[in-house]
This record gives structure tokens, sequence and C-alpha cells, in this order.
């Protein structure tokens, strides 16, 4: 008797793709092990891949293969040594081996996943461990956006109660945040009906963190005014300059106020691993987040919600459902959070942290912030450059080429648009204070000095040709 047909499976050339897509894959990990010379431009397959119409009939395994290799590596790739720009991972060899695991299985954390639920929980608390969070307990989301989105729905829920239900029409929320807060927050008050008019940007030091005492006075104001004050957003290492709110003295605010006090740590929070003194104060924070896959170095998307109030997250986001039945009152990740289909996320940082120790990830880490340090000492000493007044916090060091006989501002955006089309490095500009400067950022476990006296060697070469150019 014939088999039957089986479309869309792989059959007898299931092990052939998969070790093809192996070779593939270590090829690209040799390939991040060294600086590329520059970005190659799209070729001629590529762009007839990418105007190509639906396929109505297979291509073989190994020629699609091929092909989407082609298309990621003429794309841009964060994993590089000498990839500086945007906060994001640098593709942790065992994390992608998670998630091929993860995908292979497909398993749904919306409802209990036996074995994988129990792993959640364990990479939760091994994350909060790590950071200097205790007893936490949380969930793995696609990344800060949705974090900081699901802490604010709890504090909204927490400061009015049965807001999710009647909506804030009778209401006078407010939301508190730094003049650098990350535009993730100020999507969360949109979403969720607060509004951005009703997000107070707090004033900043001179090391770029939010004054607790402008918030003291600002809350006092809005709640002799009849506000109600559902969070303050602490950042832990802001994009543009990273910079860590004093969360500590932050809390003194909150605390007395009965305000909801949650750390976006989506890019800082690791640090806290190796420079506890700069987030003094985080275990009195009620809530935080944590992208893994931008300092903790795991693939895209790995986000984690942190709770010292875990319980009270079902508050804001529990239904009854007739297809997700509650057993004994128990608590599905569907319930606590605000994704209903949701990929094991947790297993590649669970496995990133047993084959190499938390040790591992701290000394990285501490790599990471010696070559932020290292930037900043070398640009300081390099005649036409400028840094900015205070040593980097974190891993962010903004530098300025000013030569004599340019506008500055429009000098270092032209400077920035070159080193992208240049190719060797690639950074970002940003806008600090008014004024555009470079925004080197490290955290990729990759990068070396060599790299970094690289960039400073790329800059310094455009930098002089355009100011030569007019430009």
């Amino acid at each position: 008797m014939n088999e039957p047909e089986r479309p869309l499976r792989l059959d007898a050339t299931r092990e052939e793709a998969l070790e093809h897509a192996a070779k593939l894959v270590a090829e690209a990990w040799r390939s991040f092990d060294r600086f590329r010379p520059e970005e190659p431009a799209l070729d001629d397959r590529v762009r007839e891949l990418i105007r190509g119409a639906l396929p109505e009939e297979p291509v073989p395994v190994h020629e699609a293969l091929d092909d989407a290799a082609r298309i990621l590596d003429e794309s841009i790739a964060q994993p590089r040594p000498r990839y500086f720009a945007f906060i994001g991972s640098s593709g942790l060899e065992i994390g992608t081996i998670g998630d091929l695991l993860a995908q292979t299985y497909d398993i749904n954390l919306a409802v209990d996943a036996r074995a994988a639920t129990v792993v959640e929980h364990q990479a939760v608390r091994w994350v909060a461990e790590f950071v200097g969070y205790p007893s936490a307990g949380g969930a793995f989301t696609s990344g800060g956006t949705i974090s900081n989105l699901t802490a604010i729905a709890v504090a909204r829920e927490r400061a009015l109660p049965g807001s999710r239900h009647r909506g804030l029409a009778a209401s006078h929320p407010a939301v508190y945040c730094s003049e650098e807060v990350h535009y993730s927050v100020t999507r969360a008050v949109e979403l969720l009906g607060i509004g951005s008019d009703n997000l107070r940007a707090i004033p900043l030091d001179g090391l770029h963190r939010m004054r607790p005492d402008l918030l003291a006075e600002t809350i006092d104001a809005d709640l002799a005014a009849g506000v109600t004050p559902v969070a303050v957003i602490a950042t832990g290492g802001t994009t543009l300059t990273g910079a860590v709110d004093p969360i500590g003295e932050l809390a003194d605010v909150c605390g007395p106020r009965d305000v909801w006090l949650h750390v976006d740590g989506a890019y800082g929070l690791p640090a806290a691993a190796v420079r506890p003194e700069l987030f003094d104060g985080l275990e009195r924070a009620d809530s935080c987040s944590i992208d893994a896959h931008k300092w903790l170095y795991v693939p895209k998307a790995c986000g984690v919600v942190m709770s010292r109030h875990a319980g009270v997250f079902a508050g804001a986001f529990a239904h009854e459902e007739g297809y997700l039945p509650h057993q004994q009152h128990e608590l599905h990740a569907a319930d606590i959070t605000l994704e209903y289909s949701r990929p094991f996320r947790a297993l590649k940082a669970w496995l990133a942290f047993r084959a190499h120790g938390a040790k591992q990830f701290r000394d990285a880490i501490a790599k990471n912030l010696d070559e932020a340090e290292f930037l900043y000492r070398h640009a300081q000493a390099t005649e036409d450059f400028e840094v900015m007044e205070a040593p980097p916090q974190l891993s962010i060091t903004p530098i300025r080429h000013m030569p004599d006989r340019v506008v500055p501002n429009p000098h270092n955006q032209a400077l920035a648009d070159a080193i992208q089309s240049d190719g060797r490095v690639y950074l970002a500009s940003a806008l600090i204070d008014g004024d555009v400067w470079l925004r080197p950022c490290f955290v990729n476990f990759r990068t070396t000095e060599d790299d970094v006296l690289a960039l400073m060697d790329v800059a310094r070469a455009l930098g002089e040709r355009l100011a030569r150019d007019g430009a």
C-alpha cells in the first residue's frame, strides 16, 4: 500500500536540510568573529528575489536556504563586532540553538505547558537574581515595549480600580518619567488611555538623570489638583546617554505617596550585576523590565517583566474564557500577560545561563563597560574630538568631531551618515541637549579594543575629509 501524500513535510530531505542550514549558521558565526571591511551592496540575485512574485511551485530546499542566507548576509547584522548603533542583540550562539529547539516544539505558554511553564518561572527567577531584584515573579515578553505596557497596565488598575472595564472617562491619571524616557513608555500611556498629554517628563540633573526633588513637587501638585498618580517610570540606562535614574531616591518619593515605581531597565539593567551601586534601591521597585536580547546577548525577541507583586497582575489581565479552563483558581500565563499565543522565549535565556554560567555574563558586561570608558578616554585625548563632561555611566559613549571651521550639528550628522555609508563600522547619531552627537553603544560580547580604535580611525578620517570638503 502506498504511503499517503503528506504535504508541507520535508520527509526524506529533513536531515539534509538541517545539515545544510547548520553549515550556513556556522559560516555566519565565523563571519561574526571578525570584522567585515565593508557592508556589501545588494547583488543582482537578491534584487531578483525581493522583486519576485508569490511562488506557485517549490524550489529545492537547498536553493531556498542559500537564498535566505544571501539575503541575511546583505542585511545589517547586529552581531558583527563593529556594530555600535542601535542597542540590540549580539546573537549569542547558544541562544540561537535554544530558539531552534523551542520553535521546533512550538510550545504555547498561554496555558500550562508543564515543564516549559516551570522553566519560564525558573528563568525569571534567574534573571531577577542576576540583577539583584529579589523575590520576583513575572513572564517573558517580546521586549521592552510589551514589558513596559504590561507594568503600566498593572499600575493603572492598581491606582484606578476597575478602569480596565469602565475606562478612564471620569479619571485624571498621570504617569511620571525622565525627559530621556524611551518612546515605548509614551506608546504605553497612549494605548492605555492615559494619554501622552498626561505623561509628565521630569527635568534632568547634570548626569541626565531624573531629579527626585522635581518629581516630588510635580506629584504633590497633581495630587492637590485631583490628579491620580499611576506610576513613576525610572530608566535604568537611557537610550541617548546610558544614564541611570536614582532609583532609591525615586523610591523615597513614591513610597509615602503610594505610587507604583517601575524601572525600565530594558537596556541597562544587566549592568546591575557588575555595578550594583548604580542601581541602588532596585529591590524597592514595584516592577522592572529587562531585554535579554540586548545586554544578555541572546537573540530577539526576549524581554522579561518582573514584579515583587506579581500576584496583582491578574487584576489587569485575567478573563474567564470557556476554552481556558481554570482548575482550582490556578492562573495561566495568559492571566498575567498581554499575549495569548506566546512562544517559549525563556528557553534561550535559561539555556544561555546553563551553558555559560552567570560569571561569564558578568565578565562580558564588564568588558563592554571597559570598552565604553576606553573610547571616552581615547576620544578625550584625540585632537578635534569632544566627549561629554562626565564619563559614561554604562556602555554608551557619545562623542563629537569638532574641527575648526565647521558648523557642529550639520557636520556631525553628515559624519554619522558617512560612517554608515562607508560600512567599515556602523553607528548612529543622537540629539542630546539640542546637539548632534555620534553615539556608539557597546553591548556585543565579540567587540574588542581594536574595534574601538577602528571606530575612532574611521570617524577621524571621514570627519577630516568632510571638514576639508566643507560639509
